[in-house]
């Protein structure tokens, strides 16, 4: 199925200004068809404007469809009856006289052009399911009068406001709660969803005849923490306002849409949605975040201390094998607190390991090199690591780039070129030297190297592969890992 855009540029002759402005539209009419009951269908002109195609539906929420079927992308050609060319041409909002069937169905049928200027550039069309129309009641009324009013700012783009950007996943909807505010800020109509969200906030009286900034002012003595900017008052009268009000007692979040007859305000139709389960819900997670966060911390501190006494003892041990037994202890240890600092810092569960190699590669080589020039670089990325891989990896990291500072190099100056990368969810790294080469006997498999076999250990635990082979043309090793990340 075509996308309303595709739609326009295939068929009319719409400029760019005009194709926003009815984008904008489809993106806010659903508050017009929850309180029409209707369905609704954009029709734009083709450049031969005897014919409309169907550009965008809408569906309501608040009642039942009087269109079983998507209509996006058909066409209506050459119909001198059509409630749609008839409203193209005349530039009036138009409606049938009765209960037109539709496979069946009773349905009632406007049609509303979008005038821009002295020209209509589309037409909305609402069919109202008259088999599912709901008794009349305060409800209903207050609907249908505030469908009427948007009705005729939609055929003088008054709706929706310039510059109104909603949130798809935030915005109430009219279902959620509803308030009809007169032009003096007095409420007249509340729905029981709305009076159900402002007694949550601990507002004891009904709301109908109140005046809705005196509510709003009563809130601010409970909010749950003090507001040092001054707030947008919510009933501007030529803007959208959206915010949230929050109290010890609840939360809700309110979006007020101005109402305009003729050129005369009208008053505003307020949404309102109770979103105080999930503003607990999110503090909850932020105190859990947190938590984590600062557990991260503080093993990173633990281990940073027992680095600090392993890195004591080691200098003070009197046996050389005792103190080089220590050292490399105290850096596998520092290798696990820099994974631990870098998730001590953020909320993600996974790690940036580029920064955590980097300060690896600097620390093996400020121990491991004191007599000679060595440099490091790195080529490619780590990309994101997941935390339960980013320390078994900083260990494996760690004891290869010492191998082939310690081993390769030795005491001689020479070049350590790590490579790194991602593909279809596999990490390879390259760990390459230009210093000596394998002894002609050296096997993997066989050997009695503490660094090599935690390698060895640590990769298999993480389902990797790991080998150590001569450099190209002999010179050197190079040391590759691979670790599925999936």
């Amino acid at each position: 199925m075509l996308s309303m855009t595709e739609v326009i540029a295939t068929h009319t002759a719409l400029s760019d200004d005009d194709t926003a402005w009815l984008v904008g539209l489809v993106d806010q009419w659903g508050m017009l068809s929850d309180l029409a009951f209707s369905d609704l269908i954009l029709w734009v002109p083709d450049e031969d404007d005897n014919v409309f195609w169907a550009a965008a539906q809408c569906r309501p929420t608040t009642g039942p469809t009087a269109l079983e079927d998507d209509v996006v992308g058909e066409e209506i050609a050459y119909d001198p009856e059509s409630l749609v060319i008839e409203a193209y041409l005349s530039q009036e909002i138009c409606a049938t006289s009765g209960n037109k069937l539709h496979a069946g169905i009773p349905v009632d049928v406007h049609a509303v052009p979008i005038l821009r200027g002295e020209r209509a550039i589309g037409v909305v069309e609402l069919h109202t399911n008259r088999m599912g129309v709901r008794a009349p009641g305060a409800l209903e009324d207050a609907y249908l009068e505030t469908a009427t009013l948007l009705m005729r700012m939609v055929s003088v783009c008054q709706f929706p406001t310039p510059g109104d950007t909603p949130v798809p996943w935030g915005t109430p909807r009219v279902g959620d709660g509803s308030l009809l505010i007169n032009p003096d800020g007095v409420v007249t109509f509340a729905s029981p969803n709305a009076m159900s969200a402002f007694r949550r906030l601990g507002w004891g009286g009904d709301l109908l005849g109140d005046r809705l900034s005196a509510i709003l002012t009563s809130f601010r003595q409970g909010r749950r923490e003090p507001v040092e900017e001054v707030a947008s008052p919510l009933l501007a009268p030529q803007r959208v306002r959206e915010t949230e009000l929050e109290t010890l007692a609840g939360a809700i979040r309110v979006r007020s849409q101005p109402l305009w007859s003729e050129e005369e305000p009208a008053g505003w139709f307020v949404t309102c949605r109770d979103v105080t389960d999930l503003r607990t819900r999110e503090r909850e997670l932020v105190t859990k975040d947190a938590t984590i966060r600062e557990i991260h911390h503080r093993v990173k501190n633990n281990l940073q201390t027992v680095a600090a006494l392993l890195r004591l003892q080691a200098r003070r041990s009197s046996s050389e094998e005792a103190s080089h037994a220590l050292a490399d202890a105290q850096k596998r240890v520092a290798a696990i607190a820099v994974v631990h600092e870098i998730l001590s810092q953020g909320f993600d569960t996974s790690v940036s390991f580029d920064e955590v190699a980097d300060r690896l590669m600097t620390m093996v080589r400020d121990v491991a090199t004191t007599r000679t020039k060595v440099t490091m670089s790195r080529i490619g990325s780590f990309g994101n690591i997941p935390a339960d891989v980013a320390t078994n990896l900083s260990l494996v990291f760690t004891e290869v780039v010492q191998n082939a500072l310690e081993h390769g190099l030795g005491d001689r100056p020479g070049h350590v070129v790590v490579t790194a990368g991602q593909a279809d969810s596999m990490l390879s790294v390259e760990v390459r030297n230009d210093g000596a080469s394998l002894p002609p006997d050296f096997e993997l498999a066989s050997t009695r190297s503490l660094g090599l076999s935690i390698v060895i250990t640590l990769v298999a635990d993480l389902h990797g592969t790991f080998e150590i082979e001569p450099g190209p043309g002999g010179e050197g090793t190079t040391a590759r890992i691979e670790i599925p990340l999936d």
